[in-house]
This record gives C-alpha cells, structure tokens and sequence, in this order.
C-alpha cells in the first residue's frame, strides 16, 4: 500500500482508556520517516476525558503524563465514527455490545472493524469476535493483540503485536493502513486463538501478581507463568486455536509481559490482593478496569465447559469474584497431586 492510500484511510478509535489513547497516539504520529501525521478521531465516555483531550491534549484520568499529538479529537457522539474506514473498538469486553449494538444502524458495508480490548463477556461466554459478529453481522472483524503497554506505545517505544483476520487480504491490507516502524503488526488468520492469549494472560497475571504480593519469590511466579500457560494451550486446543498463535506475540508474549511487570493493571492488582488488601477495596480505588477480575468468571465457566483443568485461573475466580481466602486457595494449589507435564 503506497503512502498516500495509507493516509486515506481514516482511523477511529472507540473508547478513550489508557490502551484507547495510546492507539490513537500511535495512529496520529504515522511513520517517523515517510508518513506525515494524520487526524484521529477518538470516541470517550468521560465528559472530563474529552475535555482533557481536546483542550489541554493530555488523558491525565487514564494515561497520564503523556502529551498527546494535537491531531487527536475527542467526542462523545457515536456517530462522528460513521465517516471511519477503520474502527479500533477498544471498549472493555463487559461494556462493548451496547457499543456495538449502537453502531449498528451506523455501520458501513466497506468498513473495519479492530478489535483491540481483551477479555470474554460474562453473560454469554463470547468472546468479542464472537460478540461483534452477533451485533454487526455485516462488520469485517479482526483482532489485534499482543504484548503491549499502553505508556509505551504512546511514548513512540518499538512494539509488536498479532494482527487476526479471517481474510488474508483484508488482514494484509490492514497491517499496511495501521503498521508503522514503532508498531509491528504480524498477520494471523487465528482470530480465536490471539483472543484467548489476551483474555486468559489476564487473569494469569492476577495469580503472578498474588505470587509477589505474597512474597513466595521469583521462582514461584516463573512456575505459575508456565503453569498458566498450559491452561492456555488447554482452552486454544478446545476451542481449536493454532499452538503457533499461543506461542507467539498474542499468547505467550503478552503472557510474559503481563505476568512480570506492575505497569500491568492485573498484575498490580494481584500484587495488591496478595499483601493482604480486600480486593473490594483495590477495585474501587482504581480508575481503569482490570480485565481479569471480570474474565475470571467467564474463564472459569468456559473451563467447566469444555471439562478442562485450570486450577489457576478457577483458582483467581475464586479470589477475585467468590471472596475466597488466599491462603487456603494457595495451599490448595499446592496440595494438588504432582504429576506430569
């Protein structure tokens, strides 16, 4: 795709969190070489975000201390989306289909939809692919997943991350409109498998988080890591994910990211839980959502499901939604019978 159609293509952004923000930082800069910036337009719930944006060009609630490029314009009205070649639907899992549900009378046949947040909705054990579809039957779906924080996309710091489409072509014309030498996008036709990686590496970097809040040493978080993964590749199997999807940018990447860091909301909040505070509390103190206290639920039942074992991820369920004890479920854990890989 030659510069010029790439700049033609006009990008949106709905949601105005911390990942929504970054995306729309990285999208208004272009290529720091051969493509020059180009207006985005950002759709946020927060009257005060939008302010934040459009006049001092900064999200001091979700991304602060990052100066926004002044090409971003925030509104609250969905349907200054419509005039959008390609949406990036960054709207947290629990939250999108009313989103959706909303665009619907708005949507255009030759339109994009990205799907950008993580996680599978409670009620329907859907995930967003599966989600978007009911809502825009006629929507062209794809998922971009990854290991990928949100401060550092926006600073302009190298990333990469899966780009899943069903189609081919339409992924390839993608990763051409939204690639750019500070944000590498590899190609999948995996869309299930690069959302199972985003939405159970959540939930996961709970536990690890609990782990180091809990100072049960390094060692323990490495073996939860690994653990965790293979609860992964449990579901991917059933739901008939590639194993090279699991093992790449959107599994185990962000699994490694997210499972290793505090800059992660999940993590931190495990962190937090796993000093001794009440998750309650840590929940309510915190202005972004941490997906995995909600997926937990739903990963927990699609586990039930499929009759799959996944202690840890039933195990943060059980912490996060049903006020279970940490220690008692630790020692659980720990009493499970040893056996092999």
């Amino acid at each position: 795709m030659d510069n010029n159609k790439k700049m033609s293509k006009k990008i949106g952004v709905l949601g105005g969190g911390a990942w929504g923000t970054a995306l729309a930082c990285v999208m208004a800069d272009g290529d720091t070489k051969a493509v020059p910036s180009r207006p985005i337009d950002i759709w946020a719930h927060e009257a005060e975000t939008i302010t934040a944006i459009n006049e001092a060009h900064e999200n001091p609630i979700f991304l602060s201390g990052v100066k926004l490029p002044e090409n971003i314009h925030a509104t609250s009205n969905l349907a200054d989306m419509a005039a959008c070649d390609i949406l990036l639907m960054v709207v947290p899992a629990q939250f999108a289909r009313g989103v959706l549900a909303e665009m619907r009378p708005l949507w255009r046949s030759d339109m994009d939809l990205v799907l950008c947040a993580k996680g599978v909705e409670q009620k329907s054990l859907k995930f967003m692919s599966e989600m978007a579809h009911e809502e825009l039957p006629q929507a062209h779906i794809s998922v971009l997943s990854g290991p990928s924080f949100a401060a550092d996309v926006a600073r302009g710091l190298p990333t990469a991350v899966t780009l899943a489409a069903d189609d081919p072509q339409r992924g390839e014309s993608l990763v051409q409109a939204l690639g750019s030498e500070r944000l590498r996008l590899y190609r999948s036709d995996d869309v299930i498998g690069a959302e199972i990686g985003g939405a159970i590496k959540n939930v996961l970097a709970i536990a690890c988080g609990i782990v180091s809040g809990r100072g049960l040493g390094e060692s323990a978080r490495a073996a939860t890591t690994a653990r965790g993964f293979a609860e992964m590749r449990r579901l991917g199997d059933a739901l008939k994910a590639k194993p090279e999807t699991l093992t790449g940018l959107s599994g185990l990447g962000d699994l490694i990211l997210t499972c290793a860091s505090t800059t992660s909301r999940n993590f931190s909040l495990g962190f937090a839980i796993g000093e001794g505070r009440p998750v309650a509390q840590v929940l309510a103190e915190r202005s972004s959502v941490s997906e995995g206290a909600m997926s937990a639920i739903a990963v927990a039942a699609l586990a039930e499901k499929h009759g799959l074992d996944m202690p840890i991820c039933c195990a943060i369920n059980d912490i996060v939604n049903h006020q279970g004890d940490v220690d008692a479920v630790i020692a659980a854990l720990l009493a499970r019978p040893q056996t092999v890989e």
